[in-house]
């Protein structure tokens, strides 16, 4: 390992009839198990949650990302703090996390049972009913604001580009960034899942306490679908802009939460699939 969430591998490499052995980065991809537990005057109450394949690190906040997303927290309170949980396999001890809850969250668990009953690597194919896809937001999406330049929003894939390590290195990664509305970059994370590094940056917003990000635009590497859109509607984002192409069912949500949605930012141009009002050409 040459360093966090980077791989050294040795490879052969064809090019026409030459081979080539030679040493390639890749990006890390392990699964992480998420718990919950309630400290109470026995042994302690705890519930598997979800397991999700992500590159290691900020696993904080993608739990806390995850765990807002999906409606089973609302406040940075609520969490006490995350622990490496000790397991019979010593290299799975990083890749266990306990989110600690305060006492009273006993109803949270029971919520976890209803609607996490497998585990997954995506968004929402881990839910066990189809009324459990879709989750309500606490913040209202602000109307009709931030506006943002055109020529602006043209120059935000350039200005991650600098902030991606990993992906630098292996090309392997997705990013996803929180840009206010004057442009400037506020927070950006990176994994190997989308929805991952869409939880990661929310996570961040939402353990320093900076929800909702009412003046804010959430921009995604990929494509944009119905589990990303949802996320950035939870954490009351207006704006939402992706490199890739937008699904059918998150252009529908994104017109009903009122937000702004944008797809195919990249080479000078782009789509605005709903919420055009912000948008100054």
């Amino acid at each position: 390992m040459t360093a966090k969430g980077v791989d050294n591998r040795e490879i052969t490499k064809i090019r026409g009839r030459e081979v080539h052995r030679l040493n390639d980065l890749l990006a890390v991809e392990e699964p992480l198990e998420i718990r919950l537990g309630i400290a109470t005057r026995g042994n302690g109450i705890h519930e598997n949650v979800a397991v999700t394949m992500r590159t290691p690190g900020r696993d904080e906040e993608l739990a806390a990302g995850f765990l807002f997303t999906e409606g089973l927290v609302n406040r940075p309170g609520q969490i006490l703090g995350c622990e490496p949980v000790e397991t019979r396999w010593k290299e799975a001890r990083e890749n266990v996390l306990l989110v600690k809850l305060r006492e009273g969250s006993e109803g949270l668990l029971k919520k976890v049972k209803r609607n996490f009953l497998t585990t997954s690597a995506c968004g929402v194919c881990g839910k066990a009913s189809i009324e459990s896809v879709q989750t309500r937001s606490e913040y209202d999406i602000p109307e009709g604001s931030p506006v943002f330049d055109a020529t602006l929003l043209h120059d935000l894939p350039v200005r991650i580009s600098g902030h991606q390590s990993v992906f630098d290195c292996t090309g392997g990664l997705h990013a996803a960034a929180i840009f206010d509305a004057s442009g400037q970059l506020q927070l950006l994370r990176e994994d190997i899942g989308r929805h991952n590094a869409v939880d990661k940056v929310i996570g961040a917003a939402f353990l320093n306490g900076q929800l909702p990000l009412a003046q804010h635009l959430l921009l995604v590497s990929g494509r944009a679908g119905f589990e990303l859109v949802q996320k950035a509607v939870m954490a009351g984002i207006p704006v939402m802009a992706a490199v890739g192409a937008p699904s059918s069912l998150a252009v529908k949500l994104a017109a009903e939460a009122g937000m702004t949605l944008i797809g195919f930012l990249r080479n000078g141009q782009f789509n605005i699939y709903c919420g055009e009002e912000r948008v100054q050409t």
